[in-house]
């Protein structure tokens, strides 16, 4: 490809880039298999009939077609046509009815993969980027409890990215039923049109969904004017929110004998549950925020977004919620509840805002010099040996003279340089210099170990005054 042809939305991290992307990735995996989740990877493409209908990222799917198939593709119906994924929500469904025998419920699942989106790219947003999802998937039925613990996980997840620069992270929370509930009071009908409307209000703002709820969604000035109401209300305990609702529902006469006040109790209830539950463990993580609507179709419940302190034009960098119709296989239901952590954008944020860096590129500590060609069996020796015990070794690429192979070191930030014993006739050691520090000693590549600090690669943030 020639030089400078990037494609826009599809990011390529430098090696130091991607030290940084592979911590975040470490500790999400750490912090996943410590509350039990199971790690699985699915394929990257899912019939188009599995991928349509899910509000509006299904405007955004890459489909796929292959070189003699172009510009015949309006043979195939789109539903019978292969698109990459773009979520882990839709191919975990299809994976849990597809495996169920094999699987124990409920099903607790990490994955850390792509997936695609043709939106229009910007800082932090991609169109090829990676996802870190958890979900529970019940058999039949889920217990609520579930909407606690899973985004309690993941605001450990994020407290634990806190050294390598990301901002304190707050999980806000809405239950879909109880906004379905008080719009149905009003007497709306289109329910997923108001829902896809409200979840827009913090990109566009009030004046425009008003705008937008009553000429798409057939909602009165009066009736769009109580959505953004009840949008307005936020609570970090179970008791104001319940008196905030229910003042927003005398108000606006939403009769509390209905089949929507019914519903929207149930809503409420659950909410309530969640937010003070995760108040006992982890006061603040947890809040209610009933705009957070998520645009996707699937939800049924409790949804959930993310927003960092402090970086507002993040946006929410991890969201999700709960679904009850999502997978089935005939009467069999597979009812779920998870969340997605956008791992690109947060990486995009670690490396170019809060400036978390490699402290070195090469994995490899130690680099071991080579004097001649016809003796680089003797440094592989070496190398070989440092490997058995664990201590990550490379081997100088040429004979070069010796200042050229410590400044290749030093390039790639490896921190010590192996000194071989140049005649192995003689009684003489092996010495190894720590080019950071200048220090150079003898060593045995059987006992030798590495400080500490220069073990391992690491994640590191500027000095105060870089």
């Amino acid at each position: 490809m020639a030089k400078g042809a990037t494609i826009s939305g599809f990011p390529e991290w430098l090696p130091s880039e991607r030290v940084v992307e592979q911590r975040v990735v470490d500790t999400l995996r750490d912090v996943f298999e410590l509350n039990g989740f199971i790690g699985i990877e699915t394929r990257a493409v899912e019939p188009g009939s599995s991928l349509l209908k899910k509000g509006e990222t299904s405007k955004e799917i890459y489909l796929l077609s292959r070189l003699q198939e172009v510009g015949h593709e309006s043979d195939t119906p789109v539903e019978q046509r292969l698109g990459l994924h773009f979520d882990l929500t839709v191919p975990l469904s299809r994976y849990v009815v597809e495996h169920s025998g094999q699987l124990a419920f409920p099903f607790k699942r990490w994955q850390i993969q792509k997936v695609w989106r043709g939106e229009r790219p910007q800082e932090g947003r991609f169109r090829e980027f990676v996802q870190a999802d958890i979900d529970v998937v019940g058999e039949g039925t889920l217990p609520d409890h579930y909407e606690v613990e899973l985004p309690l996980v993941m605001v450990q997840a994020l407290e634990r990215l806190r050294e390598y620069g990301l901002p304190k992270a707050t999980v806000h929370a809405n239950n879909r039923k109880l906004s379905e509930g008080f719009y149905r009071g009003l007497g709306l009908t289109d329910i997923e049109g108001v829902l896809r409307e409200i979840d827009k209000l913090d990109k566009i703002g009030a004046d425009e969904v008003m705008r937008l709820l009553m000429e798409t969604c057939g909602a009165s000035r009066d009736q769009a004017n109580a959505c953004l109401e009840l949008a307005r209300i936020t609570a970090d305990n179970g008791a104001s929110l319940v008196e905030q609702v229910n003042a927003l529902c005398e108000i606006h006469h939403v009769d509390d004998d209905a089949d929507a006040y019914a519903l929207l109790k149930e809503g409420l209830d659950t909410l309530t549950m969640i937010v003070d539950e995760a108040h006992h463990l982890r006061p603040g993580a947890v809040i209610a925020d009933l705009k957070i609507a998520r645009g996707l179709d699937y939800y049924t419940g409790s949804v959930y977004e993310t927003f960092l302190e402090g970086a507002d034009s993040l946006g929410s960098v991890c969201s999700g919620g709960r679904y009850d119709n999502l997978a089935s296989s005939g009467k069999r239901t597979y009812p779920g509840v998870g969340l997605s952590i956008g791992l690109s954008r947060l990486v995009s944020y670690l490396l170019h805002t809060a400036g978390a860096e490699a402290s070195r590129i090469s994995p490899a500590c130690v680099l071991v010099a080579v004097w001649n060609e016809e003796n680089r069996a003797d440094s592989n020796e070496v190398a070989y040996r440092l490997r058995a015990r664990g201590i990550a070794a490379d081997v100088a690429p040429t004979a070069a003279k010796l200042g050229k192979q410590i400044k290749y070191a030093d390039k790639l930030g490896i921190p010590y340089v192996w000194f071989p014993n140049e005649d192995p006739d003689d009684d003489g050691a092996d010495e190894v210099k720590n080019i950071v520090t200048g220090e150079q000693k003898r060593a045995d590549a059987d006992t030798w170990t590495p400080d500490n600090e220069y073990a391992s690669q690491a994640v590191r943030l500027p000095a105060a005054g870089e």
